[in-house]
């Protein structure tokens, strides 16, 4: 599976968690970032965060604090665990899967969770 395939999105009230999930195949002699992007209706997408292979973790000052980002290399999967959710979280969110290395260089989208906050 080349493409990410995300899951976990769905309706929560303001105030509740979600974990959305990205499964993504990986070659070992590759390094990758994977990353979660989000974009609501009539706005850019933007990025949310970012674990890279060695586990550095990076996050939007809008979701510092609410979000963790983690990954279980042996199921190859990156979860974006959101808690404190607000009604302007919600986007349909993407992961993006970045490889770099020789022979390695690409990016691949995922084709999106739906994440819906009501007030």
């Amino acid at each position: 599976q080349v493409q990410p395939v995300e899951s976990g999105g769905g309706s929560v009230q303001a105030g509740g968690p979600l974990r959305l999930s990205c499964v993504a195949s990986k070659y070992p002699y590759c390094t990758y970032d994977m990353n979660w992007y989000r974009q609501a209706p009539g706005k850019e997408r933007e990025f949310v965060s970012a674990i890279n292979d060695g586990g550095r973790t990076s996050y939007a000052d809008s979701v510092k604090g609410r979000f963790t980002i983690s990954q279980d290399n042996a199921k190859n999967t990156v979860y974006l665990q959101m808690s404190s959710l607000k009604p302007e979280d919600t986007a349909m969110y993407f992961c993006k899967k970045m490889s770099f290395g020789s022979g390695c260089a690409d990016n691949y989208w995922g084709q999106g969770t739906q994440v819906t906050v009501s007030s």
